[in-house]
């Protein structure tokens, strides 16, 4: 029953620390689960759309920021299959274009993800949910379809103390 329970753990990353966090955790997961890992990036144009609203990008030069977009998404994914982490664990490799949330939600229902593992930034914003879970995180849970766990970025883990030394704030 352990190897069936989530057969597929998508994890959407953005290759913030918090999302690389969360990949830690469901490497551990697909390894307790003999799972495959789906890794997805979702280019979001939406920032690029902004830009050049802005007049900060040329929209003659649309297609080359996306195909960029694409190319360091692509290096940057490259990067975490290759970890010594992800070593023994079958990862697939995705890559959309759109709005976050809404390709994360469809890429766990068409690649029917049993469980979806992401990084949640707590408290950058002024209302409750964004408190608990990134925007993009609270809208993923609503709308997946399949468990999702959310990954908090762990806080920094105090300095191991030699015995008989005292605390660095006591001293």
């Amino acid at each position: 029953m352990a190897g069936t329970l989530f057969s597929k753990i998508l994890v959407p990353v953005d290759f913030s620390s918090c999302s690389e966090e969360a990949f830690r955790v469901a490497l551990s997961l697909a390894r307790a689960y003999q799972s495959e890992i789906l890794l997805l990036h979702v280019v979001d144009m939406s920032a690029l759309d902004r830009l050049n609203q802005l007049g900060l990008a040329l929209p003659s030069e649309e297609a080359k920021q996306k195909k960029r977009l694409r190319h360091q998404a692509r290096l940057n994914a490259r990067r975490l299959l290759q970890s010594d982490e992800a070593k023994g664990v079958p990862i697939t490799r995705l890559l959309a274009e759109g709005s976050p949330f809404v390709e994360i939600a469809r890429a766990a229902r068409s690649e029917q993800a049993g469980l979806v593992v992401m990084g949640s930034y707590g408290g950058q914003g002024g209302r409750v949910e964004k408190i608990f879970f990134g925007s993009t995180a609270e809208k993923v849970v609503r709308t997946a379809g399949c468990p999702v766990l959310c990954v908090p970025l762990p806080s920094r883990p105090k300095p191991i103390q030699r015995p008989g030394e005292r605390p660095k704030e006591a001293r």
